[in-house]
């Protein structure tokens, strides 16, 4: 499909399956979608605010939609959000978002639990995403009943992803020999957080890095590209990290079972505040990509919390996402899509500059302005 194929996000979202029977079926579902999505541009969070927001635009409303039977009231928008179809939204999502692509250097994979989306038979719902940092794109999500399903679930993601030529990386939970496999195979690389969830393993490489590598001169690992270090101030705090990598695994026993690895990496963060306490951490890793240098795993490294910083933090922050107590169904999950697809409208905007608060609040008081950013013909 070539750009001027490319299927806008609200012609996706009105060929959402309808999941309601009879007469249940008084507001169609495309507009109480774009509603939803509207009054989170609008700075609305909740399901009573989707309504007051209907009703204060209602006549707006009424030019760009249908509302056969005026604004949904709060207990339409959950009942219908708490039903939807969570995979077809995702499939929605991805098809959208597949207009966005280029080549990726980085994709960040990690999920975020929505805290207050459990009940007493319900856990809380998490969602796995793909992050790309370098273009700041949401790529690819998924949903899952739990944390401890990631391990399945996070194959099935990346079979959704172009990754060739990307280095993914992914917390602990992903460091799996599958997962490996199925980023070779795609031809990604991959850099994969190495914890107690592979004791030996762990071991091996924490003694070897203790015995062989940590005792050489820093000025000798350097010029080998295999180490490297990097300062940051600020906030009464000096965050230094130091990166030493190990690229012979020759004499690693394990090395055949993970697919393409070429190397571990350890990397120690010592953070010293302003009264002189200082904390010191390491973190070890293995790696695909040949002729890595430590600088370039730094980085890498670095960017992988972009994904927090600039997604789960967004969430929560600006979205209010952990602050919404909402049990129902597939609601959360699907608030969770809603307010992605936002962040990305408004990441995708260029008409204004400004800060993504800033940007919703101009969608809320200029309502031509939150329609243009949707896809509406601004007025």
């Amino acid at each position: 499909m070539n750009k001027s194929e490319q299927k806008t996000l609200l012609e996706l979202l009105g060929e959402l399956p309808e999941h309601r029977v009879g007469n249940a079926i008084r507001h169609q579902l495309k507009d109480i979608i774009a509603i939803g999505i509207l009054a989170i541009l609008c700075n609305a969070n909740t399901f009573v605010g989707m309504q007051l927001f209907g009703e204060t635009h209602e006549k707006e409303l009424r030019e760009v939609l249908e509302l056969p039977h005026g604004i949904p009231s709060h207990d339409v928008f959950g009942d219908v959000f708490s039903r939807l179809d969570t995979s077809a939204l995702e499939q929605c999502f991805e098809e959208w978002i597949a207009g966005m692509r280029g080549a990726f250097k980085h994709i960040a994979v990690d999920g975020k639990t929505i805290r207050r989306s459990q009940s007493g038979d319900h856990k809380a719902s998490h969602v796995i995403t793909a992050y790309s940092s370098d273009a700041q794109l949401i790529l690819g999500q998924l949903c899952t009943d739990e944390k401890s399903n990631e391990i399945t679930a996070i194959p099935k993601l990346l079979q959704m992803l172009t990754l060739r030529g990307s280095t993914v990386t992914i917390d602990a939970m992903g460091t799996q020999k599958a997962i490996a496999e199925e980023i070779v195979e795609r031809d990604g690389n991959y850099i994969l957080a190495l914890k107690e969830n592979h004791p030996a393993l762990l071991e091996d490489i924490r003694l070897y890095a203790q015995q062989e590598v940590l005792p050489r001169k820093t000025s000798e690992l350097k010029a080998r590209g295999s180490y490297a270090m990097s300062l940051e101030k600020g906030h009464g705090r000096i965050d230094k990290r130091e990166c030493w990598l190990i690229p012979d695994l020759s004499w690693l026993e394990a090395r055949q079972q993970w697919a393409g690895l070429s190397g571990a990496a350890l990397i120690r963060s010592t953070r010293t505040l302003s009264d002189g306490s200082a904390s010191v951490s390491e973190r070890y890793y293995l790696y695909s990509q040949p002729e890595l240098n430590s600088n370039e795993f730094l980085r890498l490294q670095r960017a992988h919390w972009s994904i927090e910083n600039n997604l789960h933090w967004v969430l929560d922050v600006v979205f209010a996402e952990d602050d919404a107590h909402v049990r129902m169904g597939h609601a959360a999950v699907v608030l969770n899509m809603l307010r992605k697809m936002v962040l990305t409208l408004l990441k995708a905007d260029s008409s204004v500059k400004g800060s993504l608060t800033s940007k919703r609040l101009r969608c809320a008081w200029d309502f031509s302005f939150a329609l243009s950013v949707l896809g509406f013909p601004r007025s």
